[in-house]
């Protein structure tokens, strides 16, 4: 079976996060969409915007099933859709979530021409990540999913005995993770620690809890659930029902509620962001596909933040922030809750920051941890510079 992911129509109500990777990259509960897949089906290549095609391809067989990215699959549905015949499609109610397909119809795919397959339809209740509230709102039920699926039939490392453990047989680490002198407390969700991953002394974790490979938890940090740092990520202070996808640090004091962190980005030391209106109102968040403010039915939303943004010391976010690629914001005072991509200042005002300096600033970031700003990456700054310049 050739598995493809599509990004499906949900894919401009993720922006910023989806300027930089297709939806099937997003990180939700321990694993991303996409690593969720694969462990069900095997490798797995994407239909996405057609300047993210260079950095990841699509691979078209004879035989193909397209998937829903935005779908987070179980084992109930794939099953179903290893059942589907060519021409077949699964749908739930109004998503298409996967369909067969031979080469020359999936090379001409589009996710509206659905009046020619043969329909099922999807009755069982399944994960989606319509919005970007989705990512930390449905955390804790990925999490609870990724945990069980990662962890089946298998034991844990052995967890020193320095730490305090609430419902210790909700907690599992990984062979090279470390926690030493830390209060675990999983009654209220799981706690995983990933290969290589460390919780130093004295660190406060409330379940559910995911720490990915070769990240750390920073001494004394507070950590409510649902919560998942990525991999290769730095974490300190306090942080509550958050999503930090990988290759980003928050290191030192500060809070972060309800947020959504991508790649590359970094807060400096005792930044915070407000989850909560003074006057309990919804939250509203800039939303890209429909260009303007919207409700996201919630109290408690933060801060979301595109791939390679970084704030200064002592940066102030309000309440549902939304910060595009490449931002460099700092200074006193809260800048404005929408910040543009590629944007340079702070509650004082913006200005544009050069293509130069931001690929600059990237290719020394990602070279720390040994990784190439290819060219690639380099056409998708471009691109996205083009994108968001009005």
């Amino acid at each position: 079976m050739n598995v493809i992911l599509f990004d499906g129509n949900r894919r401009n109500y993720l922006l910023p996060l989806t300027y930089t990777r297709p939806v099937a990259d997003i990180r939700i509960g321990i694993l991303t969409i996409r690593e969720k897949w694969e462990h069900y089906l095997g490798k797995t290549s994407t239909i996405t915007e057609h300047y993210l095609s260079g950095k990841f391809p699509v691979k078209i067989a004879s035989a193909n099933i397209l998937i829903n990215s935005s779908v987070c699959p179980d084992e109930d549905m794939v099953k179903k859709i290893k059942e589907l015949k060519t021409g077949e499609a699964l749908i739930a109610e109004h998503t298409l979530m996967a369909v067969a397909l031979p080469k020359h119809k999936a090379e001409a795919f589009k996710e509206s021409d659905t009046d020619c397959y043969v329909k099922y339809s999807y009755t069982a209740k399944f994960l989606q990540v319509n919005n970007l509230w989705d990512i930390f709102q449905k955390n804790a039920e990925a999490i609870e999913a990724d945990f069980k699926l990662l962890t089946k039939g298998r034991k844990s490392a052995k967890i020193s005995s320095t730490n305090t453990l609430v419902n210790p047989e909700n907690i599992f680490l990984e062979e090279g993770a470390k926690m030493e002198a830390s209060v675990i407390n999983a009654s209220s969700g799981p706690v995983y620690l990933a290969k290589d991953a460390e919780v130093m002394e004295g660190s406060l974790i409330r379940g559910p809890f995911a720490l990915c490979e070769h990240s750390t938890l920073k001494m004394g940090a507070k950590i409510y659930g649902a919560t998942t740092v990525g991999p290769h990520s730095k974490v300190g202070g306090e942080v509550n029902n958050s999503v930090i996808f990988g290759y980003s640090n928050k290191a030192h004091d500060g809070f972060l509620g309800n947020a959504v962190i991508g790649e590359w980005c970094n807060l400096g030391a005792d930044s915070n962001n407000s989850n909560l209106k003074n006057n309990y109102a919804e939250v509203k968040l800039w939303n890209y596909a429909e260009n303007t403010f919207v409700s996201t039915g919630s109290q408690f939303c933060g801060l979301i933040m595109a791939d390679h943004s970084k704030c200064g010391i002592n940066t102030m976010f309000n309440t549902g922030t939304v910060v595009g690629v490449s931002c460099n914001i700092f200074g006193a005072g809260f800048p404005r809750n929408f910040v543009p991509s590629f944007s340079w200042g702070g509650a004082t005002g913006f200005m544009n920051y050069s293509l130069d300096k931001a690929l600059e600033t990237a290719k020394l970031v990602m070279e720390r941890r040994h990784i190439e700003l290819t060219k690639e990456d380099i056409k998708i700054f471009e691109h996205i510079l083009q994108l968001t310049k009005k």
